[in-house]
């Protein structure tokens, strides 16, 4: 077996056009990487052998490769395989947004889709994402920008790629969502808890979301509740690990009730703590709370 090499860093960022890799660069850059944007992936690994022979501390380089390579594209997967043989560490950082949102970016940009230069959008689109299904599938981290600005992506980016103390943990979202409203596209595990007391049903805890003491105190003061946290929390336990081992580093574990509001933030909150605790890089992010309080709507 290859011995793992500590003097290269390599960061490959592929996904969806319209996505969110040009504003992913800009950003990287910023981090200290080398950003190549649109290398044929026939030349990753000589670039990536050029680049370890610079003398000093620790290369950080991050590639751009999608489906503007065209029929080089599919070179990747035999470079990937060299850099394995060659013991350089790489990640892969995959970019996606719903199809809806990226037909609206490519019409109020007026850019034309890189495999539909002159035709249907949304077609091209459709092509894209199969083209790219195997690589997102192989991808380390995966990143929905359907909902979140230039400035949210810009910070994920810096908790996932920004060097700190706790730099080889792997980092964890905790995401709290509503059913209502879909499924968080970027979770890796999904954990329905709609089985759980709703505070909906309280007259005082009604319009109070996840985050008030009294909501927190009515969901986990719950027998229920106690016994599935424990549990899920000694599940998580036993397969973080593993996933560290096959060379994950960023998990996005999403708790789900009906609107959002409640019983999910108040999970995804203990959850992140927990987490923390353990060693791990926590963000807890709660998708629909803020959705909510702006329409003025029922919660639950």
């Amino acid at each position: 077996m290859t011995a793992q090499r500590d003097d290269m860093e390599v960061l490959i960022i592929t996904g969806l056009s319209g996505a969110g890799k040009t504003q992913a660069v800009n950003c990287l850059e910023d981090l200290g990487y080398f950003c190549v944007d649109n290398l044929p992936p026939a030349l990753v690994s000589k670039f990536t052998e050029l680049s370890s022979q610079v003398e000093g501390k620790k290369q950080r380089v991050a590639f751009v490769i999608d489906a503007r390579g065209g029929r080089f594209f599919h070179d990747l997967a035999a470079a990937l395989e060299d850099m394995q043989r060659s013991g350089i560490r790489f990640q892969i950082l995959f970019l996606e947004a719903s199809e809806e949102v990226l037909i609206r970016r490519f019409k109020e940009s007026r850019r034309k889709h890189p495999l539909a230069p002159a035709g249907d959008i949304v077609e091209a689109i459709r092509a894209e994402k199969e083209m790219l299904q195997e690589l997102r599938g192989r991808a380390n981290m995966i990143i929905d920008t359907s909902a979140i600005s230039v400035r949210q992506l810009k910070e994920e980016l810096i908790r996932l790629f920004g060097e700190d103390e706790k730099g080889g943990m792997m980092s964890v979202t905790c995401l709290s969502f509503g059913y209502k409203l879909g499924l968080p596209m970027d979770a890796d595990l999904v954990m329905d808890v709609r089985f759980l007391p709703n505070p909906n049903y309280e007259p005082a805890l009604h319009r109070l979301t996840g985050q008030h003491p009294a909501v927190k105190e009515y969901v986990l003061e719950s027998p229920l509740t106690r016994t599935f946290l424990r549990r899920y929390l000694n599940m998580l336990k036993y397969l973080l690990p593993y996933y560290v081992k096959e060379g994950k580093t960023h998990m996005v574990i999403a708790m789900g009730c009906t609107g959002g509001q409640h019983r999910s933030v108040v999970l995804a909150e203990y959850l992140g703590e927990h987490l923390r605790r353990q060693g791990y890089r926590v963000v807890i992010k709660h998708r629909d709370v803020e959705r909510y309080h702006a329409e003025g709507t029922g919660f639950e």
